[in-house]
């Protein structure tokens, strides 16, 4: 429990009304869960504004109130506190209230458009594999060590990213390994803590739709590494022109990794086959069971982080070989009969998908075909739909387009939009199959001996969001069962 004038040290007041020597006892920003000793935060969001439901707060017993603009009529026995940014200071208080657990946690950031989960995944596991007990934030799910806890969001709201810094903590934590996205930087979910360092993956077209611009969305992705404190290392690649970028006014150490050029960290690839990639990493060859160059990247990442936090390079580079990629990212499923390699990927970006696409053309036999099911997501960015659908159909033999999570969307509107980008020259190779399941099914049966089948989209969810509801759909399963049901 903490009183509000210690909350309140974290952050610029812009004006305070009502009582001020008021115990504390939690957070929220949903008024649902207000009660007494509860402190409300007014966000402003996308689909809805907080201080509408300030009234609702206050009615529910909430002891606090922090907004940007104060309501007309306001409750005696409440305190309000008006700020500039009602995100920023709920970010900095919930870091306060929590007692700051980032400072005493080696805790690293990765963020970019493609990556993030693979990097955070892997380094969550070497550093399981060294001894260490660990914390891990990802897309797919939190961790404390082995035990799993449900994930909502990329990057948590910055109430709850504090309480799970804090648990960690007190599970006897040393490293926590969390992905930031864009949105968390934007929306101050990160604001407040502390970061032993951050890493930079790539940057490509993606979350336009909230963004609104390419240079907005890198600007986003560079107030990550302008958090960084002088403490701090910040690792970017190289081989991407953005990657230089980022470390400018970095505070602390700046560190580059690359498969190309120069940088502290460095890489050449050796060989890329289904088997795995093998790298010759600063001198030493090395074989790893992931496949694809944009893995090679992501092991460069994860090996260069390892050894700025302080291990040593020919251990990490040992049990990094035998480490495995994070659910639903390059994820294999081999039919029992036919030998049809199935492959499960995220890959919902244009350059994720041509990254998965080209890794399968450069390690498949010439008589393997690739067959791809790919959908774009509704109410999301909608400029990045024909040329999702372009890369499938020009490189693949068959390409089927289908539905992801069309959310509030028709899905058949969705298409239209993305065959749009399909060349005529490949209009005669593309089908077009809004039913998910039926999709997979057609690809599946459209296969021969020793083909590859690609489904895009979703990796590691298990569910298709229509109209708000989350149903049951895995694509894995999915796969597996028409695998079985077709005899393949």
């Amino acid at each position: 429990m903490k009183n509000l004038p210690q909350l309140l040290t974290a952050i610029t007041v812009r004006a305070q009304h009502g009582p001020t020597d008021v115990s504390i006892n939690s957070l929220t920003l949903d008024s649902r869960q207000a009660g007494p000793g509860t402190v409300f935060f007014a966000l402003r969001g996308t689909a809805a504004d907080g201080h509408q439901f300030i009234a609702k707060a206050v009615e529910q017993g909430a002891a606090v109130v922090v907004c940007e603009e104060l309501p007309a009529a306001l409750n005696p026995a409440t305190s309000y506190v008006q700020v500039t940014d009602s995100a920023e200071a709920m970010a900095l208080m919930a870091a306060e209230f929590y007692g700051h657990p980032s400072r005493q946690l080696q805790l690293v950031g990765i963020t970019g458009t493609n990556g993030k989960t693979t990097c955070a995944t892997m380094l969550h596991k070497l550093f399981r594999e060294l001894g260490y007990h660990c914390g891990l934030l990802s897309t797919v799910q939190n961790q404390i060590d082995e035990q799993v806890i449900l994930s909502t969001h990329t990057t948590p709201d910055a109430i709850r990213l504090n309480e799970l810094l804090a648990q960690m903590l007190r599970a006897g934590c040393t490293h926590v390994f969390i992905e930031v996205s864009s949105h968390a930087v934007v929306q101050h979910r990160v604001t407040g803590l502390h970061f032993a360092g951050g890493v930079f993956t790539n940057l490509s077209h993606d979350h336009l739709d909230y963004h609104g611009t390419f240079d907005a969305y890198l600007k986003a992705k560079k107030g990550f590494f302008d958090m960084l404190p002088k403490s701090g290392f910040a690792l970017s690649n190289a081989d991407d022109k953005r990657g230089a970028v980022m470390l400018q006014n970095v505070a602390g150490r700046r560190e580059l990794y690359s498969l190309r050029g120069h940088g502290e960290f460095r890489a050449r690839l050796l060989e890329n086959a289904v088997h795995g990639l093998h790298l010759e990493i600063e001198g030493r060859e090395v074989q790893f069971r992931l496949i694809g160059v944009f893995n090679a990247y992501n092991l460069l990442a994860i090996y260069g982080t390892a050894v700025l936090l302080g291990e040593d390079p020919t251990e990490v580079l040992t049990v990094l070989s035998g480490l495995t990629s994070a659910p639903g990212r390059f994820e294999p499923v081999v039919s029992g009969k036919a030998r049809i390699t199935g492959i499960v990927d995220y890959a919902h970006t244009p350059d994720a998908l041509e990254n998965v696409l080209q890794t399968l053309a450069d390690i498949r036999q010439p008589s393997q075909q690739i067959i791809t099911v790919v959908g774009c997501g509704g109410n999301r960015d909608e400029a990045k739909r024909p040329e999702m659908a372009r890369l499938a159909a020009v490189l693949s033999e068959r390409a089927v387009l289908t539905s992801d999570n069309p959310r509030f969307e028709d899905p058949n509107d969705i298409l239209t939009q993305m065959q749009a980008g399909v060349p005529v020259t490949a209009l005669g190779k593309v089908l077009t199959i809004a039913d998910r399941r039926e999709a997979i099914k057609t690809a599946v049966a459209l296969a021969q001996p020793g083909d590859i089948v690609l489904v895009a989209g979703k990796g590691h969810e298990t569910y298709q969001e229509i109209k708000g509801i989350k149903n049951d759909f895995d694509d894995k399963q999915v796969l597996k069962e028409m695998f079985e049901l077709l005899g393949k």
